[in-house]
């Protein structure tokens, strides 16, 4: 398969995004990262799902409804194409997917990976949040028709756990930016080659990470993914491959690369043929490659000038503060006076977010560090 035979669909929500309404951007991100990851089994979304995407954007309807007009949309369809079936899957799985990215409901466990799952393919496959009961093999582009050697089915679950407990335990607060991302390749690369289910492994993967990265409180790029879904699942295919006959080891930096470009903001270029085995010379990957955006490397985040945004960094740290918490930590009582000059500022840098942002007056509000506010908070800490 050569690169660009598989064209990632792109619906124009820009201009939601540009307009800032909270909730229409929320819905239009979802939308965008569940088409774009269709292009990971080489799918393409309907006309018909794409204006009922547009509907729910608007807040014309709501995403139950959406998805039930897509459900019912193929059932009353009389006119057949040829393409039918895969764009009743991209369409349906789309929908489902813009769902679940609609919610901020996580399950850290075996059972909410099926679930997940599940939630995905209901109504697409009938094996939907089951495991896989046989081995698989699957030729990969990239890897020349050679396979990732995957989990056995016999193992699945207790891989699972192991993996995830391992990954329970972590503390990401203990090292700083480079060592997180590389961590949190590997954990991902890990999970996605015990390749649980048949199929939509992949799609279950990438919103079992988005979901997980938001419950850790991570500021999670969405563009990259839907622009990058194929890129995701080819480096997942490296970082899992190893033959030693050939000379060949497991190769996690084009992971390694998509994590950063997704949380850091870097720029590294997310090529396919780069991650062909021997590549002919015009596909091979320049010598040196962009890194980093001037915002995202660690000296820039220490220049800070606002020394009044460096405080409260420390002051929140690794928890969630509410605006009492924070007024004793930077020890100040005026909350107008705090909010003008410590939080807002804070917030419009990139390095605190609240916790309900669709929701700022919510009883229960506080505000945490984003990921670059973590990379400057370890740091401070460490320049300490």
């Amino acid at each position: 398969m050569k690169e660009g035979k598989i064209k990632q669909q792109y619906l124009d929500f820009d201009e939601y995004i540009r307009q800032g309404e909270p909730e229409k951007k929320e819905r239009a991100e979802a939308w965008r990262v569940a088409i774009g990851l269709q292009a990971v089994d080489g799918l393409k979304t309907s006309e018909y799902l794409q204006e009922t995407a547009r509907r729910n954007i608007e807040g014309e309807i709501t995403i139950d409804e959406a998805r039930e007009l897509v459900k019912e949309y193929y059932i009353k369809k009389t006119a057949h194409d040829n393409d039918d079936e895969d764009k009743e899957e991209a369409d349906r799985v789309s929908s489902n997917i813009s769902k679940l990215l609609q919610t901020d409901a996580f399950t850290y466990s075996v059972a909410g990976l099926a679930a997940i799952h599940r939630a995905i393919f209901e109504g697409v496959f009938k094996h939907a949040g089951r495991f896989r009961d046989y081995d698989i093999s699957k030729k990969e582009w990239v890897l020349r028709n050679d396979s990732v050697l995957y989990g056995r089915w016999q193992d699945l679950q207790m891989t699972i756990e192991y993996d995830l407990e391992q990954e329970r335990q972590f503390d990401y607060t203990a090292f700083n930016k480079d060592q997180m991302i590389e961590h949190l390749a590997k954990f991902v690369a890990g999970l996605w080659q015990i390749h649980p289910f048949g199929e939509g492994n992949t799609r279950t993967t990438a919103i079992f990470t988005i979901k997980y990265l938001r419950s850790l409180g991570l500021s999670v790029n969405n563009d990259i993914f839907e622009r990058h879904s194929w890129y995701f699942r080819n480096a997942l295919v490296r970082a899992n491959y190893r033959n030693v006959h050939k000379g060949i080891n497991a190769e996690p930096l084009f992971l390694v690369r998509f994590f950063r470009n997704l949380l850091l903001g870097e720029t590294h270029d997310l090529k396919n043929r780069y991650m062909i085995i021997d590549p002919p010379e015009e596909w091979k990957a320049p010598t040196s490659t962009p890194t980093s955006t001037p915002t995202s490397s660690s000296q820039d985040l220490l220049r800070a000038e606002n020394p009044l945004i460096l405080n409260l960094v420390k002051v929140i740290g690794n928890d969630q503060c509410s605006i009492k918490d924070m007024l004793e930590g930077v020890g100040l009582k005026d909350r107008k006076n705090f909010m003008e000059y410590h939080l807002v500022p804070a917030i419009s840098g990139g390095y605190v977010r609240s916790l309900y942002p669709d929701k700022p007056r919510h009883p229960r509000q506080k505000y945490l560090l984003t990921s670059k506010g973590q990379m400057l908070y370890q740091e401070l800490n460490q320049k300490k």
